[in-house]
């Protein structure tokens, strides 16, 4: 990934600071809202931290709000999170109210508003070199794959809706799936595959074919 040019327009960067502070002028009473809420029902803290991989794989520290209970061991564990999420974090995720603080995220320039979602750490050494090609442009709160299927469409079709976009990516673009994204968090679709709390932990595409 390093040996190629990184691809991130300067009217995309503008873009993404002009609408970060726009929706946290629109949002801070409901950021507000949800801090107390989390306060007097969860207690402190009230955000979580993740690493994630950004624009060329590097590494930054994912911005949310905490949905489960803090786990004793490894975080990293898709299998047990339908133990550890909260009630109000189940409203959370349904809502997509628990990614609001993103928009940090996205003010440092560590992230777009739209573009692939950054995922864990240890799917870079599971990608092949065309599924790779999601990180030549920086990880989104919404993007191409979030409002086509999100959770509820397998690995292969997740990467391969990511790397289309990073093929085709225009501010038109970057408005349509922003808009696309409005009526997918009020209707609720794809937050999660079938009968599961979130998606199966992605094993590599060798792995998925056997």
């Amino acid at each position: 990934m390093d040996e190629k040019p990184l691809h991130y327009p300067l009217t995309k960067r503008l873009f993404d600071i002009l609408v970060s502070l726009l929706a946290f002028a629109i949002l801070s009473p409901i950021l507000l809202i949800i801090i107390a809420i989390l306060l007097i029902l969860q207690g402190p803290p009230i955000l979580f931290y993740q690493d994630r991989p950004g624009l060329g794989g590097r590494i930054f520290k994912l911005c949310k709000f905490r949905s489960m209970q803090p786990s004793p061991g490894n975080e990293n564990q898709p299998d047990r999170d339908a133990e550890r999420i909260t009630p109000l974090g189940k409203f959370l995720r349904r809502t997509s109210l628990d990614e609001l603080p993103e928009l940090f995220n996205v003010l440092k320039g560590e992230m777009s508003i739209v573009g692939p979602r950054p995922l864990l750490v240890q799917y870079l050494k599971r990608y092949s070199a065309e599924q790779m090609r999601r990180h030549e442009m920086p990880p989104g709160i919404t993007g191409w794959a979030q409002v086509n299927g999100r959770n509820a469409i397998s690995w292969e079709e997740r990467f391969q809706m990511d790397v289309w976009y990073v093929d085709h990516w225009s501010l038109r673009l970057d408005i349509r799936i922003i808009l696309m994204t409005f009526w997918k968090v009020l209707s609720g679709e794809g937050i999660s595959q079938p009968g599961r709390t979130t998606m199966d932990e992605f094993m590599g595409s060798n792995f998925e074919d056997k």
